[in-house]
């Protein structure tokens, strides 16, 4: 096997019994010249290291979602699982995390399977793509993408931004349309929806991590090994939660990013600048942009929004968020605040990607976006 390859085949999937060891390099070259692991069966995965080769009739499904998000990887999850039972139990599953950016985010030539899916994230008015699902405010990156979602026919494209997950949404369109079971999931969708639509009894549940599914999403959104969501992901569609957080890829990552966690809390309760309800922060010049975005109301449990400035080699990033302790009060449309600068996402979470080097143009919109919620 050359490493230098472009691709890469591995499977995973249903097993019997969780392997702990499943996730070691133990490649074998099987009769149709695919590298596999012996331990592993039934679901296909592309993660662009070693060479695949498909079998013959078989069908590709690019799954693109929202990378570094626990509502996407699970929804991805979800989505293969369903498209297994339901459509085609031999299909060999693709995986390309999104990223919301200055530029437009859907590369020439990412809709390479036999069927494209989106979930968690943006339409796409491509005709190569066949199945979408999204629950953001802005779903749509132009009136024409919306225009062409309106008179699609399909029946495998949907959205509703009333569910506050993707992943709730998708595996009740798939239960009530298409007969899938999802009972046997039921923990991960319920954990998807508590997750994404901060539906914590407490800031102190949030900021604590100490459920299982926290801990993953830990792990999840800080992805500090590249693939490492598109190789969880597998596994979200197979294994419980409480048996995630104990394999080797997680485990090696989950201790050093829980202390990273601690340290966060300290850094923000330092930089923090709580005025007229508004707590605004800048650590951008910091390796912090996956921190925990209910932080600002543990520390300051009475502020109704935040404002954060946060940055990565691929963006500069401006967080809005809202107090879900003290949603009932906000009257302010965050995504339609963030849309009016290239920005959006829900009502009362919403975020604006700039590039790189736009750092300073980042740090004028948070701070024009706090003074007009602090008005």
């Amino acid at each position: 096997m050359n490493p230098r390859k472009p691709r890469c085949y591995f499977r995973c999937g249903a097993r019997t019994k969780y392997d702990p060891q499943s996730l070691k390099m133990a490649w074998l070259l099987t009769p149709e010249g695919q590298y596999v692991h012996p331990n592993w069966l039934s679901l296909r995965v592309h993660c662009d290291v070693w060479p695949r080769k498909k079998r013959e009739n078989q069908v590709t499904v690019r799954i693109c979602f929202h990378d570094k998000c626990f509502d996407g990887a699970s929804s991805a999850a979800i989505f293969s699982r369903f498209y297994r039972e339901r459509i085609d139990p031999n299909a060999e599953f693709l995986y390309t995390g999104m990223t919301h950016k200055a530029s437009a985010p859907f590369e020439d030539g990412i809709f390479d399977g036999d069927e494209n899916a989106i979930v968690d994230f943006k339409y796409s008015s491509s005709p190569l793509l066949t199945w979408w699902f999204d629950h953001h405010q802005s779903a749509f990156l132009k009136p024409e993408d919306a225009e062409n979602f309106k008179h699609d026919h399909s029946g495998k494209k949907f959205y509703d931004p009333t569910y506050k997950s993707c992943t709730k949404f998708l595996a009740t369109v798939a239960s009530e349309r298409f007969g899938f079971d999802a009972r046997p999931i039921a923990d991960l969708i319920k954990w998807g929806d508590i997750i994404d639509g901060a539906q914590f009894a407490s800031p102190q549940e949030a900021v604590g991590l100490a459920e299982p599914a926290m801990q993953l999403a830990l792990v999840i959104e800080a992805a500090p090994e590249a693939n490492l969501v598109q190789r969880l992901i597998p596994e979200l569609a197979e294994i419980p939660l409480s048996e995630m957080i104990d394999l080797p890829i997680v485990k090696k990552h989950l201790g050093p990013l829980l202390e990273r966690h601690r340290h966060s809390v300290e850094i923000l309760r330092e930089r923090a600048d709580c005025r007229g309800g508004v707590v605004y922060f800048d650590v951008s010049d910091l390796d912090l942009e996956g921190y925990n975005k209910f932080i600002p109301y543990y520390l300051y449990p009475d502020a109704l929004y935040t404002v954060g400035v946060s940055a990565s080699p691929t963006r500069a990033k401006v967080s809005v968020g809202t107090n879900p302790w003290k949603e009932a009060s906000a009257e302010v449309n965050l995504a339609s605040l963030c849309e009016k600068y290239g920005g959006g996402g829900h009502a009362r979470v919403a975020a604006i990607s700039l590039g790189p080097g736009d750092l300073v143009r980042a740090r004028k919109v948070a701070k024009e976006i706090a003074s007009t919620l602090r008005q």
